[in-house]
């Protein structure tokens, strides 16, 4: 069981690095935010890279370096051995920290941005995110555990559990830190019960935290210019955003107008 603990901690250090972020971004609990402050949580600055380039480099490590591939397949052999449930809540909770924005919102939360603005940030993430993991695992052609098949690494369901986590903090993290912090628990759950499920190793799952927290910070970056391009137009444009559910296979569809 040590090993598996292990692993567990693995992602809890994850998490809180992702939290340690709030010492590096300025933080600004006041309502009202000076030009240049805003102008600060768009920046994307060195720091910002240091907690995904971290969790990207074990993951390709995880590929290469012995120590890391005994550890992937020692955590494997050891959850085996005590034959946990198999649970389908990893294919919901990666949704869940950005559906808690929009529900947050509706319920009169607010965060930092409008429907709209918040609307194009998350779906540039997933875009960007997206991007990055599927062309991953046709390239590296790691095979899964349960060798179903040689798309293993790294782990899309951690990925967009991360980015969705980065998301809500980005969006509450002034206004109230806890809540804001309250997605990364979730983003671990899902990565936790991606080995679990005998689905990823555990490198992949700590690279997919990389690329999702990577992904959100990246399209904050964008947005300023993403919706220069779109004209800044806010009263007129809607974003509608809701979870698809296909042959088994999870996913987030969309439509937009201007």
């Amino acid at each position: 069981m040590g090993k598996y603990i292990y692993f567990i901690l693995v992602f809890i250090l994850v998490s809180e690095l992702a939290s340690a972020q709030i010492n590096t971004d300025s933080l600004q609990v006041d309502t009202l935010l000076s030009s240049q402050d805003i102008k600060d949580d768009y920046r994307f600055g060195f720091k910002k890279l240091i907690i995904p380039s971290i969790c990207l480099l074990y993951g390709v490590a995880s590929l290469k370096i012995d120590a890391l591939q005994d550890l992937n397949t020692s955590t494997n052999d050891e959850i085996k051995e005590h034959k946990p449930e198999h649970l389908i809540w990893d294919n919901f909770s990666q949704y869940t920290p950005a559906v808690m924005v929009y529900g947050l919102n509706f319920a009169g939360v607010e965060g930092k941005h409008n429907f709209r603005d918040r609307s194009i940030i998350y779906l540039t993430s997933q875009i960007i995110m997206s991007s990055i993991v599927l062309p991953t695992k046709h390239l590296v052609k790691e095979r899964r555990p349960d060798s179903g098949d040689t798309k293993s690494f790294p782990s899309g369901h951690t990925a967009t559990a991360f980015s969705s986590a980065q998301f809500l903090f980005r969006e509450y993290k002034d206004g109230n830190l806890w809540l804001g912090l309250s997605g990364y628990p979730l983003a671990v759950f899902t990565g936790v019960y991606r080995v679990v499920n005998n689905r990823h190793w555990v490198g992949d799952v700590v690279a997919g935290a990389g690329i999702g927290i990577f992904s959100t910070e990246f399209a904050y970056w964008l947005y300023p210019k993403m919706n220069h391009l779109l004209g800044g137009r806010k009263s007129k444009s809607q974003f509608v955003l809701a979870p698809s559910y296909q042959q088994g296979n999870l996913g987030i569809s969309f439509a937009t107008t201007f």
